[in-house]
């Protein structure tokens, strides 16, 4: 089991000695988590040693681009790659998601079908109305159950059809937690000929992924979500990659991964996830496998481990926050199925507007969101887009069940006050 105190001891921004005062209460994470001081080390390390733009002769140039080459392989392992070449970089999941949006929209056909779904975050919704808009094409949408905001195999498949060219699928909302039958998806998206997109952003600091075993074809994430810096990550099938025409400056490579990152790249943020996946191998090593596994073994043992302690979490939250009066968990909380999603938590308030909940949770110097947290499909699914959206919090492995309990007292407080 994770020792938080250990954790907690790679993150300089939980230490009250880096705030005046106490330190905040992070329940903000579905929009970024804090950063492992590995990767606030690699950042730094990065500026002051081997800053310098790529393929250049000089030591400085060669050395970032060996930085930039190791922190591929180790995202390749991260991520059960095949090869690190299938790693591309970018400022974001949504420029990433974009930017070969494009590419993909060229191989559409007036008629042809792309498949979406209102549970997703919109950088892997938008990129696909937009390429449907300037191709000609159906878009078809999955819906979800407003019950338990889930949606089945079943509801997916009743929208994919021979003419289905692309199947975009989130591995987890950001907004509702809900962990979706991905593996399921890849399939039904392969047996009509289609591709299938997956946006692990929400995913990715909760568990291993392995893109070999789900069989997709491109999957997304970033690092801020996993304890490193602001740096987009896309994993395309290096076939895929290589045959997909590339929207780029002529001098750069023809090739994978060059061809698909435009421009010059921030180095020390590539520098900053290599100092994450270090945290994380960290953890791996720690309260996971033996030191003497390979990398690709530490790291899923890593997310396993940090899987594990988040469902004592997810519990702990359920039953808490299901204890405040008026307030309404929008997903699941049935108790049997909480393996169906990570720690994180959208609700309302009877009486209570989102936004003054978060102001009031914030004077208590604890951190959350309200709104729709680009997930605008979701909130007007509820009814709920027009009314200031929900509040969400959400836990990470550096949270700890005596937080959880005093967020819950503070809601449960503002329960009590009159609106």
């Amino acid at each position: 089991m994770i020792d938080t105190s250990a954790v907690r001891s790679h993150f300089p921004a939980l230490d009250p000695a880096s705030h005046d005062g106490a330190a905040p209460l992070y329940f903000d994470n579905p929009a970024g988590t804090q950063v492992a001081s590995e990767a606030l080390a690699g950042i730094n390390e990065y500026l002051v040693r081997r800053n310098a733009n790529h393929d250049g002769a000089f030591r400085a140039s060669r050395e970032s681009d060996a930085m930039v080459a190791d922190t591929r392989a180790a995202l390749a392992d991260f991520l059960g790659a095949f090869r690190p070449e299938e790693i591309c970089f970018g400022q974001n999941m949504t420029s990433l998601t974009l930017h070969i949006s494009r590419s993909i929209a060229r191989e559409l056909s007036p008629g042809d079908e792309v498949v979406v779904t209102r549970l997703d975050h919109d950088a892997n919704v938008s990129p696909w109305l937009l390429a449907a808009r300037d191709r000609g094409c159906v878009v078809r949408w999955v819906d979800f159950d407003p019950a338990d905001c889930s949606w089945s195999a079943e509801a997916l498949s009743r929208q994919v059809t021979p003419r289905t060219k692309l199947v975009a699928v989130g591995y987890a909302s950001n907004s509702t937690g809900t962990v979706n039958p991905i593996a399921e998806a890849v399939r039904i998206a392969h047996q009509a000929g289609a591709l299938c997109f997956v946006d692990a952003v929400h995913y990715a600091p909760h568990g291993p992924i392995d893109v070999s075993a789900l069989g997709c074809d491109f999957l997304a994430c970033s690092a801020y979500k996993f304890f490193g810096p602001h740096t987009g990550i896309l994993w395309g099938r290096y076939d895929l990659l290589d045959r997909l025409p590339a929207y780029k400056v002529r001098p750069a490579a023809d090739a994978p991964p060059h061809k698909w990152e435009t421009g010059t790249q921030g180095f020390e943020g590539i520098a900053g996830v290599r100092g994450a996946l270090a945290y994380l191998e960290w953890v791996g090593r720690t309260f996971g496998t033996g030191a003497q596994a390979t990398r690709r073994a530490v790291l899923r043992a890593a997310m396993e481990s940090i899987q594990q302690y988040e469902s004592g979490l997810s519990a702990a939250m359920r039953e808490g926050l299901s204890s405040v009066k008026g307030l309404r968990i929008r997903g699941i909380v049935d108790a049997s199925r909480m393996r169906g999603r990570v720690p994180t938590f959208s609700f309302t308030m009877e009486g209570h507007q989102p936004k003054r909940i978060c102001q009031s949770l914030d004077a208590e110097g604890i951190s959350a969101w309200d709104g729709n947290y680009y997930a605008p499909e979701i909130t007007r699914r509820l009814g709920l887009e027009g009314s200031g959206g929900m509040v969400r919090v959400g836990a990470v492995h550096y949270n700890t069940l005596a937080e959880v309990q005093r967020l819950v007292d503070a809601l449960d407080a503002i329960s009590k006050e009159k609106a």
